[in-house]
């Protein structure tokens, strides 16, 4: 990597003219001890703004001003070794020379001065850095790394570190291992907030000797981390001991029995914590967090409104005030994200105002309202219609237990009204769109708080219906509520696909026709040998396939190699496996065109999907694609998994773990446009046999109906 450092002559000339030749000069050589081999201490310009440096004369101009300043001291130079400006240029101070910046103190035995560069970043206190110096920076200590004749560690330091300084200010956030300006860790471009910074630096100190404290990281990013650190500095003060990463009935109860809101709360740490706690969210508190001012009021006025609470009434207030905090402490977002629904976070707001804030459902708390229909947001949905059932107030948890499907088979399956009426109808919003052959459709969302039966939302549902495969009545029965609800639906419903791992024989096969089944999954290869205690001997047998023919079933084929662990999916992984999976099926004489299944077969996340599991399926299909593309691959997950691996790898079919209901990445997202089999339970075919039970969509994946022997 090249970088331009700009020589000591380019600032040097605007130094005064008796020392404008010692400031154009190359640095002078080292005279005390420096090695320059532990790493780099950033620092700023102090206290003010840098507003008036909007030119690069008017940098250079600071620069040479810098250099004035410390010729009085620190051996008659500028103390530096390099200067980076905002408009991204790199200066030279005293170069690969001893610097004197760093302050007369050691790191692990070393002096911050002998083994450290000093970088300082041309900001001040009120400013905030940019990219351009973020990047700047990064390639300076890259340089500094592996092309400097003097080249340096890995540690990042702030020039605060172990002193008490603000230095460097708005950088300090990055002035750590693993930071965007960090060559050795991924760019993760402008992202610090000063303001959560400072929350994270003053929790820290606070905190640090409370029992059971964890450290959260310093780098002005809103995380778990940090509001977990935050909810054990509540608890701290709370009298909580030890503290502990979980913001539960204890603590929640405490801060109910402490009755008191924040702008009469005597505690000063108290506010703070709340304070960087608003902060964390987005909201505007307290700039040094101390004290509950107008800015901090105003922001919990508003936090309630987004959260479709009262704040006006004093006793509603109140009572919601731990429900508030224990959000606070969370991840939840109140506000609209990039990509809500303005209708799915109307939802939202109407759940915490009727069912938490109206009538106080013990088990449920405030919901996001973000606008995205997420794992929370189902739970609260799930809770509200179980009270519209009439499920008494302790025994509603959440669940699609047997009580509420007896409910929804009941009372559920009448005609509605009112709020199970309207539950039901968001229940539809939130699965919208859904597909017809002529695409998808929306649920309008005019038709979600109606009091009467549309066309629009009848034909939504009856096509809604057809699409998940279900019987096409047009009607709130229970099959339908269930499809709404979890992504296994109504377990009890006939198929005509399953998959097992057991050798299908012919007497087998005799009984899965017998007994309705079309079409069985199985797997092409085992990773295991047979010696090793976890083997299952899954794998197709020779003739197998055949076998499974002449019994009037089509089969489907499986590929999956420790779809258990994150660990399995790589791009190389993928591509051997897709190439390992081609030479299995070509075995087995299976033809060309035949989509094989690649399993995901855990609740991979949804960052896990981006940086694991869609480059693994663009490894399958790199690895089939160099073996002449004979293959299709399809997905098997959850639906979110199913829907990403689709739309960003191109997955043919997708092969949807309904059953798995309880899944992250099957709560909140609608079954994948392109499902031909979709596993809704798991049961004992006979003894020793189990089966998965799948429903198989009509004109789907058409399967294996021919081998070449």
């Amino acid at each position: 990597m090249s970088i331009t450092i700009n020589k000591r002559a380019t600032w040097g000339k605007y130094a005064s003219e008796s020392t404008q030749e010692h400031a154009s000069s190359p640095p002078r050589p080292s005279t005390r001890a420096w090695t320059g081999h532990m790493g780099v201490f950033i620092h700023y310009l102090g206290a003010g703004s840098t507003s008036d440096l909007e030119t690069e004369e008017d940098c250079r101009r600071e620069i040479a001003s810098v250099y004035a300043d410390h010729l009085p001291e620190f051996e008659g130079d500028i103390a530096y070794n390099f200067l980076v400006c905002r408009h991204g240029n790199v200066y030279e101070g005293r170069g690969y020379e001893r610097g004197e910046g760093n302050g007369d103190a050691y790191v692990d035995g070393v002096g911050r001065n002998t083994g450290f560069y000093s970088i300082v970043g041309m900001i001040r206190s009120n400013d905030t850095v940019g990219e351009d110096m973020l990047r700047a920076m990064r390639d300076l200590i890259h340089h500094l790394r592996t092309e400097a004749p003097k080249r340096t560690g890995g540690m990042i330091f702030p020039h605060g570190h172990d002193f008490d300084t603000a230095c460097p200010g708005d950088l300090g956030m990055y002035a750590i291992p693993g930071s965007t300006i960090d060559p050795s860790a991924p760019w993760t471009g402008v992202g610090g907030d000063i303001h959560v910074y400072r929350t994270q630096k003053w929790v820290n100190r606070t905190y640090r000797d409370a029992p059971g404290y964890l450290k959260c990281p310093e780098n002005g990013r809103t995380g778990w981390s940090t509001v977990l650190s935050l909810t054990q500095g509540l608890q701290h003060e709370l009298g909580i001991s030890p503290t502990v990463q979980n913001f539960g009935p204890g603590t929640f109860n405490a801060v109910k029995n402490r009755w008191v809101m924040p702008d009469r709360d005597p505690s000063e740490n108290i506010q703070r914590i709340y304070n960087g706690a608003l902060w964390c969210k987005g909201y505007w508190a307290s700039l040094d967090l101390t004290g509950w001012d107008a800015d901090s009021q105003e922001s919990t006025e508003r936090l309630y409104r987004d959260m479709g609470l009262d704040y006006a009434d004093e006793d509603k207030r109140h009572a919601m005030w731990p429900h508030v905090v224990r959000a606070l402490m969370r991840m939840d977002q109140f506000r609209k994200v990039p990509g809500g629904d303005d209708h799915v976070r109307g939802i939202q707001q109407r759940l915490n105002s009727r069912y938490v804030a109206g009538i106080g459902i013990p088990a449920m708390y405030l919901v996001p309202c973000d606008g995205v229909y997420s794992r929370d947001v189902q739970q609260g949905l799930m809770m509200g219609i179980q009270y519209e059932l009439g499920i008494a107030m302790g025994s509603i948890n959440g669940y699609f237990g047997p009580g509420t499907q007896a409910a929804l088979r009941g009372k559920g399956s009448a005609t509605l009204t009112g709020d199970l009426r309207y539950l039901f109808r968001a229940a539809c919003y939130f699965n919208s769109p859904t597909y017809t052959a002529q695409g998808e459709r929306k649920y309008l969302p005019e038709d979600i708080a109606i009091d009467a039966q549309t066309g629009t939302h009848v034909g939504w549902l009856m096509d809604f219906q057809r699409f998940s495969q279900i019987p096409v009545t047009g009607h709130n029965d229970y099959t339908t509520w269930a499809q709404l609800l979890v992504s296994s639906g109504d377990v009890a419903r006939d198929a005509a696909g399953c998959d097992c791992i057991t050798e299908i024989t012919a007497e087998r096969g005799r009984l899965l026709k017998a007994n309705g089944y079309q079409i069985v999954g199985r797997y092409l290869d085992e990773h295991l040998a047979p010696g090793d205690p976890y083997y299952l001997g899954k794998a197709l047998k020779p003739g197998e396939p055949q076998t499974i023919l002449n019994a009037g079933l089509r089969f489907f084929p499986i590929f999956q190699y420790n779809g258990t662990q994150l660990a399995n999916f790589t791009y190389d992984k993928g591509y051997d496996q897709g190439k390992k999976a081609h030479q299995k099926a070509v075995e087995h004489g299976i033809g060309a065109g035949t989509c094989i299944y690649f399993g995901v077969d855990y609740d991979a996340t949804d960052e896990e999907i981006g940086t694991h599991v869609v480059p693994y399926f663009n490894g399958v299909k790199a690895g089939l694609a160099e073996l002449g593309g004979r293959y299709a691959f399809g997905v098997y997950g959850s639906r979110n998994v199913c829907i990403r691996v689709s739309d960003e790898a191109g997955a043919r079919w997708s092969f949807v773990s309904g059953m798995s209901w309880g899944f992250s990445g099957n709560l909140g997202f609608p079954l994948p446009r392109n499902w031909s089999f979709n596993q809704i339970r798991e049961y004992d075919f006979q003894p020793g046999w189990g089966l998965d039970h799948n429903i198989w969509r009509q004109g789907g994946d058409p399967g294996v109906s021919a081998v070449t022997p």
